[in-house]
């Protein structure tokens, strides 16, 4: 199964990308995020990481699942992709790719797109259409929409601060 999820940001590609290319950082980042620790680092500059997100159920209740998975990650500065192969537990073998790449918004200022494809292809018949509708969009969908708050805000923030230029 192939799926992919997407978000427009008001900040340039490069930011975002430094935001998100160290995937040890994401839970300091992420208040979803309780673990993303490196538990090997390989020579070829990939790591292997543990990442435990809660995905919740019953938002006004504070009552969510926490989600665990390992994966083999990289990132690949001069596409500005990230990469994260699945290679332990229920979704060994998922296949996930971040793109980062640069987009007229709307308003016609220069923006970043973010667009998250997963492929999955376990033996269970259904069981990759589950997992995607009820974890990995959740998940996928509010690392996102964090990512864009930080970077936007940042961006703001560094805008707000660049003196104007004289003519």
């Amino acid at each position: 199964m192939h799926s992919t999820i997407g978000i427009d940001i008001a900040a340039p590609p490069d930011l975002v990308y430094r935001l998100a290319r160290d995937v040890t950082r994401w839970e300091a980042l992420l208040p979803h995020y309780s673990r993303s620790a490196a538990i090997r680092e390989d020579p070829d500059g990939s790591r292997v990481c543990d990442f435990v997100a809660r995905r919740p159920f019953v938002p006004l209740l504070g009552l969510g699942m926490p989600v665990t998975w390992r994966s083999r990650t990289w990132h690949e500065p001069v596409t500005r992709r990230l990469r994260f192969v699945h290679v332990a537990g229920a979704t060994k073998g998922m296949d996930v790719t971040w793109t980062i790449e640069p987009v007229v918004l709307p308003d016609g200022a220069a923006g970043t797109r973010i667009e998250i494809a997963h492929d999955f292809a376990p033996a269970i018949p259904g069981f990759a259409a589950f997992v995607d509708r009820v974890f990995t969009r959740p998940i996928a969908g509010r690392t996102l929409a964090t990512f864009r708050a930080i970077a936007e805000a940042l961006h703001e923030e560094a805008s707000a601060t660049v003196p104007p230029t004289s003519t």
